[in-house]
């Protein structure tokens, strides 16, 4: 099968940073008073936008690399896991319940998985005029991006040390939360509670804003591979409750991670 190796996901990073950035400018265009709003059989909204993103991205790929396959959550039926060599998992609006809600914090999410590892991540934040991308091994960066798609300067960023003295900043779910997080968080004496929507929680931790992200209950790989290729790529590490690294593109029913925590600072991940 097809592999996208680092020298070549470096290749392309730019193009679809800008596929990115333009599928965010197509959701922004959407009206939320107006906009068709359906159910999927897990009872989870889509939207006109989740579509619209989703056609732009995925078209954009077909042009970019035609051989490589594509997992959406908008196109899971289509679907023949389990994959070798590289797959693009793509989130085509992360956070939906937060846009239908008015709030900023929805993200598109596109990801190269090589050989079942994350291995380059981009997550773009319209609403927010942010794009994150990161590519393992080689660093992670932070980009403005005008509403009409325009993406600025890039800089570096990074995950930060966890402080000797000062207390766990946690990511949690304004959306989805869970018992087993919940407790995990307070086993940290003093740990702080950042409420967050979407994969913007995995941007927090890359720019050293956030020490870590627990989510130890299912959720699927399209939420989870460009948020783990990125955190990696600042200096950080996502894991299992037990501290073993995450697979994916297998052949997990429905796609789930069952639980993972992404750690700012590698060094005190179990």
């Amino acid at each position: 099968m097809p592999v996208i190796d680092a020298q070549t996901a470096a290749a392309l990073m730019n193009a679809l940073t800008a596929l990115v950035a333009k599928a965010g400018a197509a959701v922004l265009s959407v009206s939320r008073d107006r906009m068709t709003i359906s159910g999927k059989a897990d009872g989870s909204p889509v939207t006109e936008a989740d579509l619209a993103s989703d056609r732009i991205i995925a078209d954009g790929l077909a042009r970019l690399r035609p051989d490589i396959a594509l997992l959406s959550e908008e196109r899971v039926h289509l679907a023949a896991p389990p994959y070798a060599g590289s797959l693009f998992v793509i989130d085509p609006l992360d956070g939906t319940k937060e846009f239908i809600a008015g709030r900023e914090e929805f993200t598109v999410n596109l990801a190269i998985v090589t050989d079942g590892m994350p291995l380059l991540g981009i997550i773009g934040a319209p609403a927010l005029g942010t794009i994150w991308r990161g590519l393992v091994g080689h660093g992670a960066q932070r980009l403005a991006v005008a509403a009409d798609g325009r993406v600025g300067a890039a800089e570096p960023i990074a995950t930060r040390p966890f402080p000797a003295h000062g207390a766990w900043i946690a990511a949690v779910s304004r959306s989805h939360g869970d018992s087993r997080s919940d407790a995990f968080i307070d086993s940290r004496p003093g740990a702080v509670r950042r409420p967050l929507g979407s994969a913007v929680k995995f941007c927090r931790i890359a720019e050293g804003e956030v020490d870590i992200y627990p989510r130890l209950a299912p959720t699927c790989e399209w939420d989870v591979a460009a948020g783990h290729a990125l955190v990696v790529a600042a200096g950080g590490k996502v894991t299992d409750g037990a501290g073993v690294p995450l697979r994916f593109s297998e052949a997990r029913t429905g796609f789930l991670v069952p639980e993972f925590i992404a750690w700012g600072d590698p060094t005190v991940a179990p």
